[in-house]
């Protein structure tokens, strides 16, 4: 979790992973589409050719929304994928 950036405004969780070739960005960017779909847990993703991009947002939308141990297990299980 040390590569992971927590921002206070907006309240988030960010981290950029870095591939060498495009083929190994779209391996995980599969594995973390199969990785939501079982959980329901859709982070926000932006991407390019040898880069992913993935914040991770409370569930709810008001003012003093927090990060949960959710959102940082989340977080985890995403570094795994990359690993």
């Amino acid at each position: 979790m040390d590569q992971w950036h927590e921002r206070k405004r907006p309240v988030c969780l960010e981290r950029r992973y870095e591939f060498e070739t495009y083929d190994a960005t779209r391996d995980f960017l599969d594995k973390l589409g199969d990785h939501s779909e079982a959980t329901q847990r859709f982070p926000d993703i932006s991407f390019g050719r040898t880069y992913v991009n993935i914040t991770i947002r409370p569930d709810e939308d008001a003012p003093d929304a927090s990060l949960s141990e959710a959102d940082r297990a989340l977080a985890a299980e995403i570094d795994a994928l990359f690993g």
